[in-house]
């Protein structure tokens, strides 16, 4: 059955932003003595950011403002994109052959504000037919509800998408919807 919609992740997915936020994490987090290997950061790949600070911050004992840690993440993150971040070809190859054909979608576990700086610095802003971010859900990854959510608003059965993600977590998650999932990672 051919599929009637198209979602996509975007960090590490569309867009090779993966080691731009390790090392903005390394940044936010090291003055505060919260160690995070890179091991974990994939393995955490699509939690959002304050989960994040805040498990970190309770599994090293630390005592941290979460939201101050994510905000410096943020502006180390818009410093580290701009000079590495570049687009995943054969996954933007795959948005550009269905553009304007098929109802697309991201769906993210970043931050609005966030993932449309990284559309828009790569001129995909306006490629989507809906962008469903972290400040649209109540649960995460590996929960299935950024993926409900963006086949919700293409008006599409979830079993008549196809998720396109490289983490563990979102691979899980679209799984979990009832979606086809493409594992990115080999198609790089």
């Amino acid at each position: 059955m051919p599929f009637a919609a198209h979602i996509f992740d975007l960090d590490g997915t569309l867009i090779d932003t993966m080691p731009a936020h390790h090392r903005a994490w390394q940044r936010a987090l090291s003055p505060h003595g919260v160690r995070f290997s890179a091991e974990r950061f994939y393995a955490l790949a699509g939690v959002p950011a304050s989960e994040i600070v805040a498990t970190l911050a309770a599994e090293q004992g630390v005592a941290i403002d979460v939201e101050a840690v994510v905000d410096a993440r943020d502006h180390y993150f818009h410093d580290e994109e701009e000079a590495a971040a570049l687009p995943i070809e054969p996954v933007v190859a795959i948005v550009r052959r269905h553009r304007g054909a098929l109802p697309l979608a991201v769906a993210s576990g970043g931050r609005r504000h966030a993932v449309m700086r990284t559309l828009r610095r790569h001129a995909m802003h306006d490629w989507f037919d809906a962008i469903v971010t972290a400040d649209d859900v109540t649960r995460f990854k590996p929960h299935p509800d950024v993926f409900l959510e963006a086949a919700r608003r293409l008006g599409v059965e979830p079993t008549r998408c196809c998720a396109y993600e490289d983490g563990d977590l979102g691979l899980a998650a679209a799984r979990a919807a009832g979606m086809h999932v493409v594992d990115v990672r080999a198609l790089r």
